[in-house]
């Protein structure tokens, strides 16, 4: 019995395909090969739209609170310069009663004593009097650097709002660019609905099931990736130390073995190392995946190696690169040496002929 999540991904894509049979049936002299290829160009481009709506709200609402962060930071300015102020005029007394020698009874006293009991007491009183000039110069000093802050945390906010309202700005550019273009393409085609229903179809079938099974196959390799370094110590045989230097090599047979052996959904997925870059495909339930990305070596915040997605298609459509980033951001596909050895970093990564390659060496 089909599962009703199943049922709904498998009639979604029953329904996309029926479009296309309905669009296909063209005039004879139509050339199907330029046609199948510019109704390809719109069904991505609409796709594109929808992708980069869903980052243009991620913007907005990162805009929002930002805004939100920067009113707060106001109001704690506000009120640290009310202290500063309050303690201004205290803190300016002392200092004066300094410079114009008005504490200079508090040595002349010391110096002045009938007894050891009465000099005691005149410790006592100035150690108060220069406690207190003390702890009001300090308090001053405090709030000082606090408004000091708060004016460097504010401009700090200033400057990613800007950045952010730029992105924002690009981003709806780029939209309404493939929105005027989308429009054009469709102007005076006699089969602008069926497209337009093609398109709202592709849609929905990617947001209803797509996203979900590359977020699924996202985190599954999320999820491997941390329990990769393990594997590389326990197969000692990936490993090959000549002094001081460490290569690990991986073929993309044993990588794809390992990987289905951490999750069943790697039975329908397989990576390939060639000219420097990873691909990844697969597909299951109606739907195709193609992942196209690179490793590098980073040094920040740790030494690491991560894979950025250079490409990716879902059923054929290339997705934009607002996807691929935000997929990045969710999901940790990065390797790191250090826990293989903790006295081991990274230093190169390479991918050729089927295998990946990472060359290491002690931390210094």
């Amino acid at each position: 019995m089909i599962e009703p999540a199943k049922r709904h991904i498998t009639l979604s894509a029953a329904a996309v395909l029926l479009c296309v049979l309905l669009l296909l049936r063209l005039p004879a002299s139509a050339e199907p090969l330029a046609v199948e290829d510019d109704i390809h160009t719109l069904l991505e481009n609409s796709l594109s739209i929808v992708e980069i709506d869903k980052e243009i709200e991620r913007i907005q609402e990162q805009k929002e609170q930002l805004m939100l962060s920067m009113n707060d930071t106001e109001r704690q300015l506000a009120l640290q310069e009310q202290l500063v102020s309050d303690k201004q005029d205290e803190a300016g007394s002392v200092l004066r009663a300094y410079y114009t020698g008005e504490r200079d009874f508090l040595f002349t006293a010391l110096l002045s004593f009938d007894s050891l009991s009465e000099w005691f007491q005149m410790m006592d009183y100035a150690e108060f009097i220069l406690t207190h000039d003390k702890h009001t110069l300090n308090t001053y000093v405090e709030q000082y650097r606090k408004v000091k802050d708060g004016y460097n945390r504010l401009e700090s906010r200033n400057e990613e709002l800007k950045a952010v309202e730029r992105q924002l700005l690009a981003q709806r550019s780029r939209v309404l660019a493939l929105e005027q273009q989308l429009d054009e393409q469709l102007a005076g085609r006699s089969d602008a609905e069926k497209l337009r229903l093609l398109m709202n179809e592709l849609t929905s079938f990617w947001e209803s099931a797509g996203i979900d099974e590359v977020k699924q196959y996202f985190r599954a390799l999320s999820e491997a990736m941390q329990k990769l370094p393990g594997w590389v110590q326990e197969n000692k045989q990936l490993l090959e130390i000549k002094g001081f230097q460490y290569t690990i090599t991986v073929p993309e047979k044993d990588l794809n073995t390992f990987l289905r052996e951490q999750n069943d959904i790697f039975n329908h997925f397989s990576f390939q190392f060639s000219d420097g870059k990873v691909t990844a495909q697969g597909m299951r339930d109606n739907m195709e995946i193609r992942i196209t990305g690179h490793y590098t070596v980073e040094n920040e915040p740790k030494n690491s190696i991560l894979f950025h997605v250079d490409e990716l298609l879902f059923n054929g459509f290339t997705l934009p690169d607002t996807t691929r980033q935000a997929l990045e951001e969710e999901f940790d596909l990065g390797f790191y040496p250090d826990l293989i050895v903790s006295f081991l970093k990274a230093n190169a990564v390479s991918m050729k002929d089927g295998e990946l390659t990472i060359q290491l060496s002690l931390k210094l």
